[in-house]
Formats: structure tokens, sequence, C-alpha cells
């Protein structure tokens, strides 16, 4: 199926192509993904990898998730950038990127289950898996994944300083806007870790994802 990227109602700060969506789900670490359970909403926030129009969520293989096969899905990704303050409490608001995306769930098997937990993996730290020894036959067994195949998606974005009534800009008060900035800091090594071995390749490039 391809995925429908204009869906949803427009609006001022809506954007449905597909560039836009795929840049916000690739720089996301964490998705919140929303589902009924048992007649009950849920959201639970997930490591994810996107690859082409479909989004990949792991978990134990016994927990609620991994039963939804067939069910519709929603997962909701936010990156938080900045804090608009404006000269009244009306007008304060925050600056942001956010995608929606609502599809189906397939659980995942065979040869492709094994790599949607290469790509949650390298989602976080691009090319970690090659860096590692591999996933035994217990551990894949006790790991289920779930496909989201991308059905429908918009995003919205805000930007910028506050949008202020023209009554309240002769004032001594400050606005603008508090940027919130995503980083990766220094990893620091646990006590297994012989002393000497250099960061790996792997949080170097995740660490670039974020910078400017």
């Amino acid at each position: 199926m391809v995925p429908d990227y204009a869906k949803a109602r427009q609006g001022r700060r809506a954007h449905y192509d597909e560039a836009t969506i795929h840049a916000i789900l690739d720089t996301g670490l964490v998705g919140h993904v929303g589902f009924v359970a048992e007649g009950r909403p849920m959201v639970i926030p997930m490591a994810f990898a996107r690859s082409g129009s479909t989004l990949y969520i792991h978990g134990a293989s016994k927990t609620r998730l991994m039963g939804l096969d067939g069910q519709k899905l929603c997962l909701i990704v936010t990156h938080l950038t900045g804090i608009v303050v404006a000269r009244s409490s009306f007008h304060h608001s925050v600056n942001y990127r956010s995608a929606v995306i609502h599809g189906e769930a397939r659980r995942v098997t065979g040869e492709e289950h094994h790599c949607a937990l290469d790509a949650i993996t390298n989602h976080l730290l691009p090319g970690r898996t090659s860096e590692l020894r591999a996933m035994t036959a217990q551990e894949l067994k006790a790991t289920g994944v779930i496909a989201l195949e991308i059905e429908a998606a918009s995003a919205k974005i805000r930007t910028g300083p506050p949008v202020e009534d023209p009554v309240d800009l002769p004032s001594t008060l400050w606005g603008g806007v508090v940027p919130v900035v995503t980083a990766l800091g220094t990893g620091i090594q646990d006590a297994h870790t012989p002393e000497g071995v250099p960061l790996p390749a792997s949080i170097r490039a995740a660490q670039a994802k974020f910078v400017a």
C-alpha cells in the first residue's frame, strides 16, 4: 500500500510531504505507540526504526503489544525545539516538529525479524550492530517485532517567535524563544570496559545526528 501523506485536514502548520515526515522519524529517539487493548486506550513509549514506508517496534515476545497483529496502531514522534515566551500567558507556546503515523500492525517473522532488530539498534546508534556479536537464537526468540505499515501520515511544525497582539508589544517585558537542544553527551564507560578502549564509531555517529 502506498502511504497517504495528505489525508488529514489541512492546517497552517501541517506538512504532508514524505521527506518532512521521514526526517522527523529518522531523528526521533522515542516513538509513542497508541492502541486499544481489552477496550482500553494505551500509549507506550518505545524504540523504533523506519525502513522505507515501514516502522519497526520491538518488545518482549509475550508483551501485550506483540499480540496486536492485524490491529490499527498510531505512532507519534515529537521534537521539542523551543519555548516561545510572549508578553501574555495566552500567546506562550512551544516550537516543535511532530509526525503522526497511522497503520496496521503486522507481526514480523523470519529473516525480516532479524533485520528489523538490527534496524532498531542502528537507529539509535548508527552502525552499532557491526560492532557486536550476533544475537543468539534464545535472544531472537525472546524479542518480538511489530511492523507498522504507514497508511497515513502527517506532520506539524512550529518555528519562530511569539505571535502577539499589537497592543502588548510596547512594553518592557522580554519576549522571544528559549531553544531546547537535543544532544548526546560523552559516553561513560562501565566497570567492565578496559581502560583505553576508544569510544565506538556508532556512538560518534549518533552524536553527530544532533549537531547543528
